[in-house]
């Protein structure tokens, strides 16, 4: 139950009952009316702007309308008490009794608690596709680990989400790793390279391919001319980087439903069909771009290209489809990428990208916008640098990829769930230090261990319930019939209001796209939780288990059960396995 749609939905009600009585004009458009969280809980439970956004249009002072309203939400069960605050915010107080519900109904739901209603709507959530040369870097780690958290949000939003990889293996670069592959390959037959070519992709993790492909071809491409053995090479050196970035992925716990192949829609004509599509509809033309601004202008040569109508979409400037060659450019064949998933039946598209292709962003949202004809939506997330430090000074530990570090080496160095919990601690467009020592501190400063800690502590508790009383059956629904009233105490109550706020943090962070606002409210929650079991040591009557009051005991046990569970469905949606026992 998400408790703020219900009051809203109350509101609603409530609005077109005053209507139907002749108090309020007919038909009042309720859409900007919100139900929230007061801006200070001491203001109250429930805050609502409905006077303030319906005034102007029932020809109401906001505060005179707020009257109106307050007088009948004070006739609503749960309710104990309606403020007026400022012009006309209205703030509502519930009852505890109320609080022990929603207890109840996280107890009977489990991991199912906060699961949305099926929206029946598909959600594309592309993410990673880095170019298959190489392994996955610190930088990719990030994009990996947002865009599998909003996948699983999403989903537990009640999305039909379909996680994609984009392979780039159409472009320039998979020519320049088949050149590099084929030095690791002279190099396993016994020619001695020296220094890597300036152009070429340095490091080690190379050497196996050209190893496995010295072994297989012995030297038949050695002194070969480069078009006979480019196009094998290209390919054997694709497979085998994605095989390497597979294996990546998976280390960071992270999967992908579909790969798809930039040369297969290439080479099956997508991109043609694609541009023609838009040709059709007068939207692709022949034509010459102004100069670059703030460019040095020596060397511009104005000369005519197919252009796309990006400015008839959003855009600030057309953009070329063509070289000078008469190749299409990368965004060309982005285009035909986006239709394709368009033509699959996503109409929202959400796209992981990296900070430095900001500059991309308004070309592409154009572009759906053309392809589907208006239809389809591409929201772009950009993720900005990760600075790893080790005490608190930046740190380079790869020497296998030679110019990064990689993802590998991260979580072998500190663990999956720790890297993956920690990239999701800042919104995606902020920058990121990830220190390797802060990270494994076992403090309130490490939220990895805070709220790890609180789901461990919760376990040990209820393992200590059972010891005390063996026949006492610990699971949810059991507990959730239990004397929950009795948990009255303000850090109680006020931890208990915090977990009822779980169904609108996972619907508001899903609509919004923001992941990071679950490792929030996970903090918060951990706090909550520590708080209470530091009052316990001062108060002995807030202990959790109290041998001469079992009935209270079994309430609060139901209180730590619901905490562990949505700790862990939290955690679920991060890929971070909850640990029950802390070593």
């Amino acid at each position: 139950m998400n408790l703020f749609k219900h009051f809203r939905d109350q509101i609603i009600t409530i609005v077109g009952q005053l209507a139907a009585a002749g108090s309020l004009p007919a038909g009042l458009d309720t859409g900007k009316v919100t139900a929230e969280p007061p801006r200070e809980a001491a203001h109250g439970d429930v805050a609502t702007n409905a006077a303030m956004v319906l005034s102007k249009a029932a020809g109401l002072k906001p505060r005179d309308l707020a009257e109106m309203l307050a007088a009948e939400l004070r006739k609503v069960a749960d309710v104990t008490a309606v403020d007026i605050a400022g012009p006309g915010f209205i703030n509502l107080r519930l009852a505890d009794s109320f609080w022990a519900a929603r207890l109840a109904d996280i107890l009977v739901a489990g991991a199912a608690y906060g699961d949305g209603e099926s929206k029946n709507h598909r959600v594309n959530v592309e993410y990673v596709s880095a170019n298959p040369t190489g392994p996955m870097h610190i930088g990719h780690a990030r994009g990996a680990v947002v865009g599998d958290a909003l996948a699983s949000l999403l989903g537990k939003a009640g999305f039909d989400v379909v996680r994609e990889y984009y392979i780039n293996d159409a472009g320039s670069q998979v020519d320049v790793l088949a050149r590099s592959v084929h030095l690791r390959y002279r190099e396993a037959l016994g020619e001695e390279i020296g220094e890597i070519p300036e152009g070429l992709y340095p490091g080690d993790y190379l050497k196996p391919a050209g190893a496995a492909l010295a072994q297989d071809l012995g030297g038949k491409f050695k002194d070969a001319p480069e078009p006979e053995w480019l196009p094998a090479f290209r390919q054997y050196a694709i497979d085998a980087m994605m095989v390497m970035i597979r294996e990546d992925l998976a280390a960071l716990g992270v999967r992908h439903d579909v790969f798809t192949s930039e040369r297969q829609l290439v080479e099956g004509g997508k991109v043609d069909a694609a541009l023609a599509f838009l040709e059709q509809r007068g939207e692709v033309y022949t034509g010459v771009l102004e100069p670059p601004k703030g460019k040095v202008l020596d060397d511009w040569e104005p000369r005519p290209q197919v252009l796309f109508r990006a400015t008839a979409f959003g855009d600030d400037v057309d953009r070329p489809l063509k070289k000078s060659d008469g190749s299409w450019t990368y965004f060309a064949s982005d285009i035909a990428y986006h239709l394709d998933k368009y033509r699959r039946g996503f109409s929202d598209m959400i796209d992981i990208w990296g900070a430095d292709h900001g500059g991309y962003v308004k070309r592409m949202q154009a572009a759906v916008k053309a392809v589907s004809e208006d239809k389809g939506s591409l929201d772009v997330k950009l993720c900005q640098m990760v600075n790893l430090l080790k005490g608190g000074q930046p740190f380079k530990m790869s020497k296998r990829a030679g110019t990064f570090v990689t993802l590998r080496d991260l979580v072998e160095s500190v663990g999956k769930d720790v890297v993956r919990f920690i990239m999701l601690t800042r919104k995606n467009d902020a920058h990121l230090d990830f220190d390797l020592d802060k990270v494994l501190e076992q403090s309130r400063d490490n939220p990895v261990f805070y709220v790890q800690y609180a789901h461990a502590r919760c376990h040990s508790v209820l393992r200590h319930g059972t010891g005390l009383w063996p026949e006492l059956d610990i699971s949810g629904p059991a507990l959730s019939g239990a004397a929950l009233a009795r948990l009255t105490d303000p850090a109680e109550l006020g931890l208990i209001k915090l977990l009822a706020g779980w169904p609108r943090l996972v619907e508001s962070a899903a609509e919004a796209h923001e992941p990071h606002r679950v490792a929030f409210y996970l903090t918060e929650l951990a706090a909550g939780f520590h708080g209470l079991w530091n009052k316990g040591k001062d108060d002995v009557q807030l202990r959790f288990l109290l041998e001469d009051d079992r009935e209270l005991s079994t309430a609060r046990l139901g209180l730590l059960r619901a905490v562990a569970t949505v700790i862990a469905s939290g955690l679920f949606i991060f890929g971070v396995e909850p640990v029950e026992e802390m070593r």
